[in-house]
């Protein structure tokens, strides 16, 4: 295989053996012996294998009988391969860690009650230990913090075996209560003392570690310490007495001599980044990590604690075609596979919306054909919620559709009821498969992941159903709601990995496990004062005095570690620090302390450059555009579409010619244009039934009106659909609305007004074009004349704007052209709230304004079949909003 040089041959390089493996071994690059990390493993006399040997030469134990347990797993390959270069002629003892040792002995019997380091199970067992403990009422509430104290005394239970958790335990008891107030913190209180007897009653993987017939196996069993320290090498040496040996894998003396410059042949190269933003950092954390290795600095660490800059990260890597290996991984529940499981349960819900269903179907291999024809039918419809789609008339005019969403429905009804967990899972499985998402599930990683952290794939079916049976939850049962809350806990405390490349250029990792891993470069993001703050509030809601007493890190324990790991991860011969300047709102960011520690030593850190490279790009001039419709002739024209024309020719063009629309959301809430489209429709009932009580001769006084009109809105507001909290507001000044309509209802009727018709649809031929239209209201006057009536629910202000020129008023003089009517008057009735807000704003010229319009249309009209442009006019309020505006590029048009 072809070697990569990183450094001058000048120092004789350590091969380290190429080909990927499970666990991510770093490939096959040339290290020199000197590197920081390297000197670590293989230094001749301070290096962790000398110290190893030492250890087994004064014991006189020979090297297959000796264990060593390093502290995380990535180490494994890359301990294997030095020790194997180091010494090729010799045994090599076992490298382990913890989990894979424990995983290799097999693990005890577990009991239904322990601690599963499983968030969705630990959650139900946290929830079923406060029921018991009579805080059943704040459960739900609890059980997080529950989960949380337990996961960190776990690892301390585990370090004391099973032979000393009982001491462990009383010990522990005692700590629970200190510091904390009876009354005040009595549920934090009650939260500490459940956790440590859940946790000393538990039974952890690590026990098989504490057996007799292990110990007689094994002559030394060395325990290597990380930066974190492992409460483990404590609690196993208590065990195995001196057969056990714990050696820092950081020895101090190397540490010392890295401080002191002695061991620094190549001078270390830091350079410090201060970026604008979170995008500006990004992409200059991303320019750093392709100028390494275009400069074949690779593998190369990258480290971040910003989840969101490092997804920003890695989608620009993505796309630049650079392999990584992602050893943070990220939340199961943001994986498009969890997206999927998470919109059918909500899809499942008995108030799910319109949106919900959508979001589903179209993810569904069975109804995803249909999706486009449903989400099309029911916009049409506005059906909001989709328990009203099957009445959908749009939906009933097909009967592919009518079947697809019968199909849906019956799916969904089989996720009713309550039930327990296991018959849940069992039902969603049965699900995924009837609606063709189980096998998608199944061919994607993050899927298969996911049916795993659920119980629901075939390896762990057996395990699953030993453990759903005994369990303290077995018997509860959960409604949808409560199923979907738990499905979301458990996604959401799993991470997902993916597969590791088989040559990876960027490795994504903590910065505690930059320890003793020889990358060539180093890229630091997220280095300012919030996301890098050495001093920070330990996790949990220990106390001061609970943490020193259980031997849980302090704050100023913590504090060291992270100095401890930002020293080691700077060894790295090549470093890039990065840290923002600005958060998103624009206030100003610090950098970390520990950066500005480094910004006072200017010998080992200088400002860096911007790997970025600018390009100039030759502009090209925007025009606006002006496209011909003659060939799209304009059949019907409506009052809108005119008004369109009028305003903006390329709108008209865009909108009505081409027919390109968006379409509306059906998640909006109520609002005002809603309540104008329901008061046009209540008058309208009400004036047909207010006729037809007066067309047989009945007299309808003010008091039975206001019941009719009443009645209504009522009728209405459930025909619409409206959901009763968004309308409330609109609810609330339907009476003063109700009253001052009715007064100038009253004081119309007294001029000799008649009600005639209202909402009703018109046509009226005009050469090749029809002009349509639905006329609000239209009434006959005391000389037989007709009167034209728009409902407005705007200002009277702007109202009265509209008529001020008879010209530009282009609605009521169109509704006018849809009469065959010579003589006719025309107005705006301003519909507003208090006694004497409802009055009428008459057009008095309409008759020459509809003259006019229709002479303006038939001349338009001529001109878009003469070829006559359409411009983008770009003028005005009318550019403030409209939906072509993405299509005629206004905001890049050249200045002229």
């Amino acid at each position: 295989m072809t070697e990569t040089k990183l450094y001058p041959d000048s120092a004789a390089p350590i091969n380290v053996i190429a080909k990927s493996d499970a666990l991510g071994g770093l490939r096959a690059f040339n290290y020199p012996p000197d590197h920081p990390a390297m000197a670590l493993w293989v230094h001749p006399e301070s290096g962790l294998f000398a110290r190893i040997l030492n250890e087994l030469t004064q014991r006189q134990v020979h090297v297959t009988k000796c264990v060593v347990v390093l502290p995380y797993a990535q180490l494994l390959p890359l301990a294997t391969r030095l020790w194997a270069q180091s010494y090729p002629n010799g045994f090599s003892p076992r490298f382990e860690t913890t989990a894979n040792w424990s995983a290799a002995l097999g693990a005890p019997s577990r009991c239904a009650t322990d601690i599963m380091l499983d968030a969705g199970i630990d959650t139900l067992t946290a929830q079923a230990l406060l029921q018991r403990a009579g805080l059943g009422a704040q459960q739900d509430a609890l059980a997080a913090m529950l989960v949380q104290s337990a996961h960190q005394l776990a690892p301390l239970a585990a370090a004391a075996g099973p032979d000393g958790r009982e001491a462990w335990a009383q010990k522990a008891r005692l700590a629970a209560g200190l510091g904390l107030e009876p009354g005040v913190l009595a549920w934090e209180a009650a939260v500490a003392r459940i956790a440590v007897e859940w946790a000393a009653v538990s039974s952890y993987g690590s026990d098989a570690i504490f057996s007799t017939e292990l110990r007689g196996q094994v002559d030394c069993l060395v325990v290597v310490q990380g930066i974190n320290p492992d409460p483990f090498a404590l609690g196993v040496a208590a065990f195995w007495g001196n057969r056990v040996a714990v050696l820092p894998l950081a020895y101090k003396e190397v540490d010392r001599e890295a401080d002191s410059g002695a061991a620094a042949s190549r001078p270390l190269q830091v350079a410090l980044h201060a970026c604008l933003d979170s995008e500006d950092e990004a992409q200059r954390t991303t320019a750093c990590c392709l100028a390494h290795i275009e400069a074949g600095r690779y593998p190369l660490a990258l480290v971040s604690s910003d989840r969101a800059l490092t997804r920003r990260v890695r989608a620009m890597l993505e796309g630049a075609g650079v392999h990584m290996r992602d050893e943070n991984g990220w939340k199961l529940s943001t994986s498009s596979a969890a997206a999927r499981l998470i919109a059918m349960l909500r899809a499942c819900a008995w108030n799910a919306s319109t949106d919900d269903l959508l979001d589903w179907i179209k993810t569904v291999p069975t109804w995803v054909a249909h999706g486009d024809a449903i989400e099309a039918a029911l916009r049409r419809d506005q059906v909001r919620d989709w328990r009203h789609a099957a009445t959908s008339p749009a939906i009933g005019k097909d009967e592919t559709l009518v079947t697809a969403c019968a199909e849906i429905d019956a799916l969904r009804a089989r996720l009713k009821s309550s039930r327990v967990l296991p018959d849940w899972l069992g039902l969603l499985r049965s699900a995924l498969q009837h609606c063709g998402l189980w096998d998608a599930l199944l061919a994607d990683g993050a899927g298969e992941k996911v049916l795993m952290v659920l119980h629901m794939n075939e390896a762990a079916n057996s395990d699953w159903h030993a453990l759903a049976t005994s369990a303290l939850w077995a018997q509860r049962r959960m409604d949808l709601s409560e199923f979907t809350q738990w499905v979301n806990q458990a996604l959401e405390g799993a991470n997902f990995k993916p597969a590791y490349p088989d040559e990876e250029q960027v490795v994504f990792l903590p910065m505690s496990q930059m320890l003793a891993r020889p990358f060539a470069a180093l890229v630091l993001a997220g280095c300012d004062e919030v996301r890098l703050n050495p001093n920070t509030e330990p996790p949990g809601v220990w106390t001061a005095a609970q943490r020193e007493a259980l031997d849980l890190p302090s704050r100023d324990v913590l504090e060291t570690l992270v100095r401890t790991a930002w020293h080691h991860a700077l060894q790295t011969p090549v470093c890039d620090v990065l840290w923002r300047t600005s958060d998103e709102a624009g206030e100003t960011v610090l950098p970390s302390s520990l950066v500005q520690l480094m910004q006072m030593d200017t010998d080992t850190a200088q400002e860096g450059q911007d790997p970025r490279v600018l390009r100039q790009v030759q502009s090209t001039p925007v025009q606006p555009p002006q496209p011909v419709g003659a060939q799209l002739p304009v059949r019907h024209l409506s009052a809108s579409a005119y008004d369109d024309l009028r305003q903006c020719p390329y709108r008209f063009f865009a909108l009505r010619q081409l027919g390109l629309k968006t379409n509306d959301e059906l998640e909006s809430e109520v609002d005002k244009r809603d309540f104008g489209v329901w008061l046009h429709a209540v008058l309208g009932e009400f004036h047909e039934a207010l006729q037809m009580h007066m067309q047989q001769g009945e007299a309808v006084d003010l008091a039975q009106r206001v019941v009719m009109i009443d009645a209504a809105a009522a009728a209405t507001t459930a025909s619409m659909g409206l959901p009763e909290g968004e309308f409330l507001p609109f609810a609330a000044a339907w009476p003063a609305v109700r009253t001052g309509y009715l007064n100038w209802l009253t004081t119309h009727e007294a001029e000799g007004a008649t009600f005639t018709s209202a909402e009703t649809s018109h046509s009226q031929a005009l050469g090749s074009v029809s002009l349509v239209g639905r006329i609000d209201r239209i009434d006959t006057l005391i000389d037989g004349s007709v009167m034209v009536m728009d409902y407005k629910t705007e200002s009277s202000a702007k109202t009265k704007q509209r008529v001020k020129d008879p010209l530009e008023d282009t609605q009521i003089a169109f509704y006018a052209a849809l009469l065959p009517n010579d003589t006719l008057r025309a107005a705006y009735i301003n519909v507003g709230e208090g006694d004497n807000k409802t009055g009428k704003v008459e057009q008095l010229n309409i008759v020459e304004a509809r003259d006019a319009l229709i002479d303006g249309i038939q001349a338009d009209m001529q001109r878009i079949a003469d070829g006559m442009p359409l411009p983008a006019l770009g003028d005005g309020s009318a550019c403030d909003y409209c939906q072509a505006r993405g299509l005629c590029r206004k905001d890049f048009w050249s200045a002229p």
